[in-house]
């Protein structure tokens, strides 16, 4: 007997999204309890995960899904995990054809991660080069988002 028709690619599409939304209110809301970072860092790492079963991924799909990770990572605290996909964010964003505000995120990602590591030197060096890459961003939406989550890194 066989299993009922499935679409694993419309399946890896629907929680690739959802979950990377659902990341996403987590990362939003205030006061989250343990329990609620926890379910946060699930939801970004299962975002990730499907984005990478997904034939349509690309290097930028990437780059996003490993900052997801390394966001959460850094919000929960955990400084050297959050490094660990920020330089996995930073490899994905440098290929060739890759918009830049990936590459100014990857900064912002080691930036951040090394704040929560207390590596005040690194962190000042990725926020250079984070800000040299929003300064090359024509679109002035996306280089306002970037320096406004620059301005929050302690």
């Amino acid at each position: 007997m066989s299993g009922p028709e499935f679409d694993e690619q419309k399946a890896h599409q629907h929680f690739a999204g959802s979950c990377f939304n659902a990341a996403w209110e987590l990362i939003d809301k205030s006061g989250r309890t343990p329990a609620e970072d926890e379910e946060m860092l699930r939801m970004a790492m299962a975002s990730s995960w499907h984005w990478t079963q997904r034939k349509d991924c690309t290097p930028q799909n990437l780059s996003i899904a490993y900052w997801q990770v390394s966001r959460v990572h850094a919000l929960c605290g955990r400084g050297d995990e959050a490094r660990r996909y920020g330089e996995l964010c930073l490899e994905v964003s440098q290929r060739e054809g890759i918009d830049p505000f990936a590459l100014g995120y990857a900064y912002e990602a080691l930036a951040r991660a090394e704040s929560i590591a207390g590596k005040e030197d690194r962190k000042k060096e990725w926020l250079v080069k984070a800000n040299e890459v929003a300064e090359s961003i024509a679109d002035d939406d996306t280089k306002k988002m970037l320096c406004d989550d620059l301005a929050t890194i302690a």
